[in-house]
């Protein structure tokens, strides 16, 4: 898994030099997840303009990632149809002019595909435990009913069966995670847990145990 964790460095983009990334997540196959790079208006414009012509001339179906030890991460952009944006003006008065800040990423990641039941996670790298974030992300993709204090043994089984994977390639201060679910193989197992006792209708309360007084012999 390549990731570097700096919230101070800057990538540049070999196909693009007047762009530099601060943020990059790419799924199994290189594919473009979230970018989020800093540039001029201008050179954001084009950069936007060359995505949309994709493999026709001057465009850009893929880009590189140049790492502070100098490697080369390749970015692939599939379809820009499924890619959301955002664009923030920063820094007004600088040497270079008005700074934009662009954020490209993967609608999945502020919606689920219900269809697919699969959708896409980014948190901070400095959270220490993503359980709670990406359960509530599987109780809103999965079309089956998922009691809460399921969550520590679903997240499991979901992990277990390759359904949530970390993404290869994260830099910056993001981590990704991939969510997609099976739901005929997850049903199967729920129920299976379900009649061994493992889920239950209801927390299992630990129950105190209570010890009777010595009494004392006379």
């Amino acid at each position: 898994m390549l990731a570097t964790s700096s919230d101070h460095l800057l990538y540049r983009i070999d196909e693009c030099s007047d762009l530099m990334a601060d943020a990059c997540v790419c799924g199994e196959d290189g594919d473009l997840v979230f970018l989020s790079v800093w540039a001029r208006d201008t050179a954001i414009q084009q950069f936007l303009a060359r995505l949309t012509l994709g493999r026709d001339v001057d465009g850009l179906d893929q880009f590189h990632l140049i790492t502070d030890q100098g490697a080369s991460v390749s970015v692939f952009v599939p379809s820009v149809e499924r890619l959301e944006k955002r664009l923030t003006r920063s820094y007004r008065r600088t040497l270079f002019g008005s700074l934009v800040n662009l954020w490209l990423f993967d609608r999945r990641c502020v919606l689920p595909d219900k269809a697919t039941t699969s959708a896409l996670a980014l948190l901070p790298r400095a959270a220490a435990d993503p359980t709670s974030r990406l359960w509530l992300l599987v109780k809103e993709t999965c079309p089956l009913p998922l009691l809460d204090h399921w969550q520590g043994t679903v997240i499991a089984l979901l992990r277990d069966r390759d359904m949530i994977r970390d993404l290869p390639v994260a830099l910056g201060p993001l981590q990704g995670f991939r969510l997609g679910l099976d739901v005929p193989v997850l049903t199967e197992a729920l129920g299976s847990m379900i009649r061994q006792g493992v889920l239950t209708a209801h927390p299992v309360a630990l129950q105190a145990t209570s010890e009777r007084p010595l009494e004392a012999v006379a």
